[in-house]
């Protein structure tokens, strides 16, 4: 489980994945989303654009992010 701070009001999907280190890159990400690999509070999400908010939790290859 790791905790990630955002600096402004919300974080898109695939760059929340790419600033973990979960995605080496949007298109990596991009394929994660659209295969159902990443879930937005315990909800699959095939939306790379979804905006994520503070206590929003999103989990994908095995890690447990929470967003703070």
């Amino acid at each position: 489980m790791k905790d990630f701070k955002i600096k402004d009001e919300y974080i898109k999907l695939g760059q929340l994945l790419k600033a973990c280190g979960i995605a080496g890159t949007g298109l990596e990400a991009k394929e994660m989303i659209l295969t159902g690999e990443v879930r937005v509070n315990g909800e699959k999400e095939e939306r790379r654009g979804r905006k994520i908010y503070p206590g929003d939790v999103v989990f994908a290859e095995n890690e447990e992010i929470t967003v703070k």
